[in-house]
This record gives structure tokens, sequence and C-alpha cells, in this order.
């Protein structure tokens, strides 16, 4: 799957992004309105949005929700996930897929060697990638069986 692309190359480089101190009807609020399921933590710096952790709608529901604790107080600090995995632009397609199966995330944020965003690359992202590519597969059977059927007339 993509092998000479990197993530770099696909990471969507719009990113909705919160910060840790966002009440979390805050954060469910831009996620409804962004239509996104997940918001990048980030903490403004001199040198950029520096990714400090991730929020997910499914943290809001099971963390939040299910215990009852108030949406409008609480922070997206206090319920975000801290144990990040992320991505430099060079990681090919294949080691974020790796990275994705072996912590068991969806979305992996690309960032700079000082920890800067710079993008975001989703399951979705490399599932249109796959589907590009396996379309080209069956192109090129189609134009395969094209020949062959004017070759044997």
């Amino acid at each position: 799957m993509g092998e000479s692309m990197n993530a770099g190359e696909i990471c969507n480089r719009v990113v909705v992004f919160a910060t840790e101190d966002m009440t979390l009807k805050e954060a469910a609020d831009l996620m409804r309105t962004e239509h996104v399921g997940s918001l990048v933590v980030v903490r403004e710096a001199d040198i950029g949005r520096i990714v400090i952790g991730m929020l997910t709608d499914r943290d809001i529901a099971i963390v939040a929700m299910a215990r009852e604790f108030d949406p409008q107080t609480l922070r997206v600090g206090d319920i975000m996930s801290t144990d990040l995995v992320t991505a430099r632009e060079e990681d090919s397609i294949n080691d974020i897929l790796s990275m994705m199966r072996v912590h068991g995330v969806r979305r992996v944020p690309v960032t700079s060697e000082n920890g800067v965003l710079i993008g975001i690359v989703t399951l979705d992202d490399m599932l249109d990638i796959l589907a590009e590519e396996m379309r080209g597969f069956v192109q090129a059977i189609k134009g395969a069986q094209k020949h062959e059927r004017r070759v044997r007339v």
C-alpha cells in the first residue's frame, strides 16, 4: 500500500484542535460543527502548536458522560489521552499502519521533531489510498482483458 508514500504526503494539514483548558461542552460542540470524531489537543508555544494529547468522542461518552461529570466544568485536559502515538513526516504508510495496529488507534498526529503539529493521518485516509490503489489494479486487469480480446480477433 503506497510503499513510497509517507505521512507528510498523505496527512491532512487542516487539523481541528482543542486546548487543554476548553470545557468538554466546547470540545463536543467543536467536534459536531467540524464533523470530526477527535481533536488533537495542543499547547501554544513560540515554535507553534505542540501536541500534548488527543480527545475522542468516545472519551467524552465513556469518561465524562457515563460517569455523570458536568461537561460544562470538566476540561479537555482532565480526560484527554496523553499516551500519544505520533508520526513524523518521513514515516511510511506501512509504519503508520503498524503504529495504528499495535496501539489500537485510528488517528495519528504528524509532528515535527520538537512536537509541533503538522497534520493528522486517519485510518479513513489510509483506506482512501488503498481504495485508489485497488482501482488501479482493476483498471490494469481490464486493460489486459481488452488487449487479450483484440489479439484474439
